[in-house]
Formats: C-alpha cells, sequence, structure tokens
C-alpha cells in the first residue's frame, strides 16, 4: 500500500475553518498544502477547483515524479492503531531538518508494506522500530535506497472498513517541551473508509503536524473516532483531505487535529 504523492491532501489551517466544514474550506486545506509542500508548483497550475486538484494529482503519478521524490517505508507485522500513532509522531520527530523538507516536498509519500521487522533487521537499516517490533520505519529516501527491501515484501493489505472504537489516549514519545504538554483531539473518519487508506490519511496528518510544530514530545493526544467529521463542533488546527469516497468529485476531510483542549 503506498500513499499517493498527493497534493489535494491536509494542510495547518490559520485560523481555524468555519464550522460546518464547507467545501470552500476543504479547498482551502487542500490549496494551502501545496502552498506550502511546494510555492513554486502552486504558482503555475489550476487551483480553482477540487476537479482541478485530481488533474494536478494524475501528474504526480508519472515515473519522471515517482522518481525524483523521496518516500518514507513503512513495515507493519502487527497493526495496534494507538501504538501505531505514537511511533509515526516519534519517527517524524526524530528526522533532521533536511530530511523533513525533502520528505515534504514529496508531499510526506510513504508505502506501506506488510511483514515481520525482526525477520528484516539483519538484512535492512531501518531508522526507526517500534518499542514492540510490531512496525518499522525506513527513509524518507530517494526511492532507490529502499528498493530491495520493497521488492522483498507485499503491499499492506487492509481492505476491511475501520471500525468505530473507543477513545484512546497517546502520549508522543520524548523530552517533554517547556511549559506544560498540548493535548489535542485527532478525530478520525471511519464510514466507507478501509484500514489501509486509514492509515494513509492519519500519516500524512501526524507528520505534517510534527513538521509545523503541532506535535511535540511529551504531548497528548486523544483519538476519536468519527463516521465523518461535519458536525463535530470542534475547532481544527490541521485537516487531512483528499477526495470523497461518497462523491469522488468533491473533498472530504479525513482526519483533523484540534486545537489545544
Amino acid at each position: 500500500m503506498t500513499s499517493s504523492l498527493d497534493p489535494t491532501a491536509g494542510a495547518a489551517l490559520a485560523p481555524p475553518p468555519p464550522h460546518p466544514l464547507s467545501s470552500a474550506a476543504l479547498l482551502k486545506v487542500a490549496v494551502d498544502r501545496i502552498r506550502t509542500a511546494r510555492p513554486e508548483l502552486a504558482d503555475r497550475v489550476d487551483l480553482s477547483s477540487a476537479q482541478a486538484l485530481g488533474a494536478l494529482r494524475a501528474g504526480f503519478h508519472t515515473a519522471r515524479a515517482v522518481e525524483s521524490e523521496v518516500l518514507a517505508v513503512v513495515v507493519v507485522g502487527r497493526l495496534d492503531l494507538p501504538r501505531w500513532v505514537r511511533e509515526t509522531c516519534a519517527f517524524a520527530l526524530a528526522l533532521t531538518p533536511g530530511e523533513r523538507d525533502a520528505w515534504r516536498r514529496s508531499f510526506t509519500r510513504t508505502v506501506y508494506l506488510a511483514g515481520r521487522p525482526a525477520n528484516l533487521r539483519e538484512r535492512f537499516t531501518f531508522d526507526h522500530v517500534a518499542d514492540d517490533g510490531s512496525t518499522a520505519w525506513a527513509g524518507p529516501a530517494p526511492g532507490a535506497a529502499t528498493a530491495p527491501l520493497r521488492r522483498l515484501l507485499k503491499a499492506l493489505e487492509a481492505p476491511d472498513e475501520l471500525t468505530a472504537r473507543p477513545p484512546a489516549a497517546v502520549t508522543v514519545p520524548g523530552t517533554a517541551r517547556c511549559g506544560p504538554a498540548a493535548h489535542r483531539d485527532l478525530y478520525i473518519a471511519t464510514a466507507k473508509v478501509t484500514v489501509a487508506h486509514a492509515l494513509v490519511h492519519i500519516n500524512h496528518l501526524l507528520a505534517e503536524a510534527v513538521m509545523d510544530g503541532l506535535i511535540r514530545p511529551g504531548d497528548r493526544l486523544t483519538l476519536r473516532f468519527v463516521p465523518r467529521l461535519t458536525g463535530l463542533g470542534a475547532r481544527f488546527a490541521m485537516l487531512r483531505v483528499d477526495s470523497d469516497v461518497h462523491r469522488p468529485d468533491q473533498l472530504q476531510a479525513y482526519a483533523g487535529l484540534t486545537t489545544e483542549v
């Protein structure tokens, strides 16, 4: 499973968008994400509608575009979503400024593979491994760096629909910043969203929230699972936006990180 090089995804919001999340607000999120990651691209392409963004996204699937990007690889042996959220934050926080910049210019593209990290560590070097060995991360780096690993393992398949579950608390690893830790809610949409696609959406949101300083070591996140993010009344500091699974010609918010609560 691969998170596409997708410019129609989440971005930091300043100020938070109005409630409910309107089509205009979602479009602004998508456009702002492009302007943050690739300002030179935003100045020369049509960003006026969801349809225009879809055409732009298609252009990022060309062979030339894929060859020039960097990507991260996640090997998933056992998935526990709260732990995966915690470790995803830890991976992003450990990146150097240069790695973060390069990954963001590639729209934090990530490939998800099925495998047991413990069986691979003698053959491959990972940049981050979960404390329990359930998942491991490599990159972000040019595709050639992880090509042998990606050829060896199959893409992660998780086609079941993400189910609603009780809220779960996660503490971001690392030494807390000065002053009290931030507490934010992480809302995750479940209606017609597969587990595989949920990982894509959440990963983009968390990685870019770390890059924007919205998630720091010691912060607390409460995962909240809802059918859709509309109608919640929450104030979001960042959203993950992509094509609507119900109406592909429109946009939908799949995950959202609230302002501090």
